[in-house]
């Protein structure tokens, strides 16, 4: 195992800190101290709170669309694959990609307030409507692109619920029969 580049080192430190304090206690100082990095490591690989914010944004990204890879999204096939494979990706958000998760929503309403920021999140959302449109469309969708986007505002209402709303961890068991219902009251 090779270690991380000094880069993805600050990002994953900043989500940590992200999770931690929110985004009031990732500053650059602090990002140098939890890593264990000198005084002035970050600024200088992110110079602005903005470079900082969406280095971690890059990072993020780029590792929920390495899980959403390795989970080999169907292109095609019965619903019961569909509901399983986002039954399954919904967990692994909520479990091992918890901390993940958790930073991208603290991400999310910053990204309201910070155009710069509002891009990155942009396009990474784009990324993953794209791949719920091919997953309706080889469940049966009459209409992919409108139920891909159902289908992405199903997922991220079950975590933000679980994570940040009054719900708890739906259990696997919960997962599959919710995703279920969802398919077959959106495609019939």
């Amino acid at each position: 195992m090779t270690s991380p580049s000094r880069s993805e080192l600050v990002a994953e430190t900043a989500i940590t800190l992200i999770v931690e304090r929110g985004l009031r206690g990732l500053t650059h100082r602090a990002v140098d101290e939890a890593a264990g990095l000198p005084a002035g490591s970050t600024s200088n690989l992110a110079r602005t709170r903005a470079a900082l914010l969406e280095l971690v944004m890059t990072r993020l990204t780029e590792l929920e669309q390495r899980r959403f890879a390795a989970a080999d999204l169907p292109a095609g096939g019965d619903r019961e694959t569909v509901v399983e494979t986002v039954a399954g990706l919904l967990r692994l958000q909520l479990t091992e990609g918890r901390r993940r998760t958790l930073a991208r929503y603290e991400l999310a309403l910053e990204a309201n307030r910070r155009p710069e920021l509002r891009a990155v999140y942009d396009a990474s959302g784009a990324a993953f409507r794209r791949a719920a449109v091919v997953l309706v469309a080889g469940a049966g969708s009459p209409d992919p692109v409108r139920h891909g986007r159902m289908l992405v505002a199903f997922a991220e209402g079950v975590m933000f619920d679980a994570l940040a709303g009054a719900g708890d961890d739906p259990t696997p068991e919960e997962l599959r029969p919710a995703v279920a219902e969802f398919l077959r009251g959106m495609l019939g």
